[in-house]
């Protein structure tokens, strides 16, 4: 049977801090596809619905049901990144988002690819809240798979190198090409796909680093405003592969 694979999730799915140089944003996801292609040797259909700013229940419920309708044999989710930054966050309760995938995967017989995200606290403000919370998030979530041996697991969040400076994009909360890389090999390495060890440990060149204030006025301020505003960065984006695209075979990416 042909792999028909579907990504549903947030910032983190859709790749942002992994821009082409036409600014469209790749990712891990991309890459998997890809490297999925190139690791059978046979091209796989792909689909993509993530949206950037999305909170996990949001995710379910606007992205969830469009990616089963097309029939996927594997579909692959990550939430909660977003809600972690949020006052009044509830694990338990964005744990539950995860149960729900689950189920309707279960449903209609869809291998599900769960993902943990990256950690990205050692360069945030608040960095033991988000810590904690991501501790918590994870503990909840691989809970509720403990006898579910069937559920493909790419856990990044307990990744040390993968949370350090090289691998994240000057906004200290997406991961550069490097980092997408590395999630990447991760996905291909729990389906059994081989994979380019060079994406484990991408050589890029260093990203500039901004100094404390031009860091805070170009990235902090304008995620302040948006919660004041009550806006989201995804509002009036739509997805980038909200139907199938074939993926074939290529000598790289």
């Amino acid at each position: 049977m042909a792999v028909r694979y579907v990504a549903i999730g947030d910032s983190f799915t859709e790749g942002v801090g992994d821009e082409l140089p036409d600014c469209r944003p790749r990712g891990w996801a991309d890459l998997v596809a890809q490297g999925w292609a190139n690791g059978t040797g046979e091209a796989i259909r792909y689909a993509n619905l993530a949206i950037r700013g999305r909170l996990a229940w949001p995710v379910v419920d606007g992205q969830l049901e469009a990616a089963l309708a097309l029939k996927p044999t594997h579909l692959s989710f990550n939430g909660g990144g977003n809600d972690m930054l949020r006052p009044r966050a509830d694990m338990e309760r964005i744990a539950d988002a995860f149960s729900h995938v689950l189920r309707r995967c279960d449903e209609e017989g869809v291998t599900l690819i769960l993902l943990s995200g990256a950690n990205p606290s050692a360069g945030l403000p608040l960095a033991p809240l988000i810590q904690r919370r991501g501790d918590e998030l994870s503990a909840a979530v691989l809970a509720r798979i403990r006898d579910r041996p069937d559920v493909v697991r790419a856990l990044n969040w307990p990744d040390r190198t993968l949370a350090t400076p090289p691998f994240w994009s000057p906004d200290r909360l997406h991961m550069n090409a490097r980092g997408h890389h590395r999630v990447a090999a991760r996905v291909l390495e729990a389906l059994g796909v081989p994979v380019d060890p060079a994406w484990w440990d991408l050589p890029l060149a260093p990203a500039p680093h901004l100094r404390r204030g031009a860091y805070y006025r170009a990235h902090v301020l304008p995620w302040v405003k948006r919660r004041l505003t009550r806006t989201s960065s995804g509002d009036g984006r739509t997805a980038k592969f909200a139907d199938w695209v074939d993926v074939a075979p290529s000598d790289g990416t």
